[in-house]
């Protein structure tokens, strides 16, 4: 349960996150605050307390306190991570390309995990800034979605912090990044299950972040550039919290309707492995049946039976690469927006669970 001090601190980071004290500005007196938060001024004194060690408020004998708007820079050697997930997938290898330049170049690194959601996306920005790291690389939160964290990024910017997104980012942000072209790689699957004759293809998308929104466009321009319509019922789209049951329930009534799909393209290798769990409960064989193809080429790919047709991440050289280019900003003193962005091109890895299709459909 949170303490009258610490709901005192976090209210008080909440104005200065949100603009409504300005850097440099004065805030309300020690007596001013115990009557607003119904609190003693002891409690107050220890929350201000905190919140000038954290560097967040500075005092001026005689004056009164303040907000630290632009604070002297000292340099923890610390980089932030922030992932969606942390030990599963495909991240370890990201937080590990990561990880080893920083090693390099004498940087430890502060690991947190948003699990895709933004509420926790906010409590790892905020301790992010607490802890006042020299730079940050992160995944974002739902980036098809609105973002209600704006302002920590903007207060990120404001303190002369670096930070760089991976995989995705906030288009109303235009942060630098390091992505891969997620609508090629949607298109190249696409294409690959046309070229082997499919005319029904399926698509399961994630569609509250933009790597399965490009993924669904190229999806699409591989079945116009073929002059193939893609097939009413056959796209599925789901978010975050769907994600362990209703690509499984939505795909599993596909198959079992009279002019099923004779191939399926997935968000991602996790979901595609799914996929192939349900393909052998109704006693199906793929490709002789079904074409399945993923995407990121996890160890998951071929870890089943069948060895998964998928579309290649470069996840240790995308930890690497936005590791590179924060540090270079880090050292030259940059803003984070002066960073470069990366865009990493994605390559078909053609396996046992895609074949060509024979029959009418």
């Amino acid at each position: 349960m949170a303490t009258k001090r610490s709901k005192v601190k976090e209210t008080i980071k909440a104005w200065l996150v949100n603009g409504e004290v300005k850097p440099h500005q004065k805030i309300k007196s020690e007596h001013e605050l115990a009557d607003l938060f119904q609190v003693s001024r002891h409690t107050i004194r220890q929350a201000i307390g905190d919140l000038v060690y954290e560097g967040w408020l500075y005092r001026e004998q005689g004056r009164g306190t303040f907000y630290n708007g632009f604070p002297g820079k000292r340099s923890n050697k610390i980089i932030g991570i922030i992932t969606t997930y942390i030990s599963d997938y495909i991240f370890p290898s990201i937080i590990r390309g990561a990880e080893s330049y920083l090693n390099t170049k004498g940087y430890g690194i502060l690991l947190a995990s948003t699990n895709n959601r933004p509420e926790d996306e906010k409590e790892c920005l905020q301790m992010m800034l607490d802890k006042q790291v020299d730079g940050l690389i992160l995944e974002p939160t739902k980036t098809a979605l609105y973002n209600e964290n704006l302002d920590y990024y903007l207060t990120l910017e404001q303190k002369r912090i670096p930070y760089i997104m991976i995989n995705a980012y906030y288009p109303n942000l235009q942060p630098p990044s390091v992505t891969m072209d997620d609508e090629l790689g949607g298109y190249l699957a696409g294409r690959h299950l046309i070229e082997l004759g499919h005319r029904r293809i399926a698509g399961l998308f994630k569609t509250d972040d933009l790597q399965g929104i490009k993924r669904m466009k190229g999806f699409f321009r591989a079945h116009r550039e073929a002059g193939l319509p893609v097939q009413p019922g056959m796209v599925i789209s789901y978010g975050t919290e769907e994600k362990e049951e209703k690509p499984r329930m939505a795909f599993a009534r596909l198959m079992r309707e009279r002019d099923r799909p004779s191939a399926v393209f997935c968000y991602n290798d996790e979901v595609a492995l799914s996929i192939l769990d349900v393909i052998r409960e109704l006693a199906l064989k793929v490709p002789q049946d079904i074409s399945v193809v993923g995407y990121d080429d996890s160890l998951l790919a071929e870890a089943s039976e069948v060895k998964l047709t998928t579309i290649k991440h470069p996840k240790m050289q995308m930890g690497e690469m936005a590791a590179k280019l924060l540090i270079e900003a880090v050292e030259k003193g940059d803003r984070g927006h002066a960073i470069e962005s990366f865009v990493f091109q994605p390559e078909l890895v053609v396996r046992s669970s895609t074949g060509k299709w024979g029959g009418t459909k």
